[in-house]
């Protein structure tokens, strides 16, 4: 009868994460964080339709939007 090699015991999620980042980092690459508006929470919607009711108003919208129009290069390819 053949004899197989013991396996080696299952890794567990935060020695699996551990190798990841050491190989990620063997590439050069570094982790970063990042932290974004939470879009599930009521207050930080009402906060957002403040600000854009706040922007739409602003006296030199058509001075703005006349100059994105004039600098505005579409990718055609």
């Amino acid at each position: 009868m053949p004899v197989h090699p013991k396996k080696p015991p299952a890794k567990t999620p935060r020695q699996r994460m551990q190798t990841r980042r050491e190989a990620m980092r063997a590439q050069g690459l570094r982790p970063v964080q990042h932290w974004v508006p939470d879009l599930r929470d009521p207050k930080v919607l009402a906060d957002i339709r403040r600000q854009a009711r706040l922007l739409a108003q602003h006296p030199e919208n058509d001075a703005i939007d006349a100059w994105i129009d004039a600098v505005y290069e579409p990718d055609d390819r």
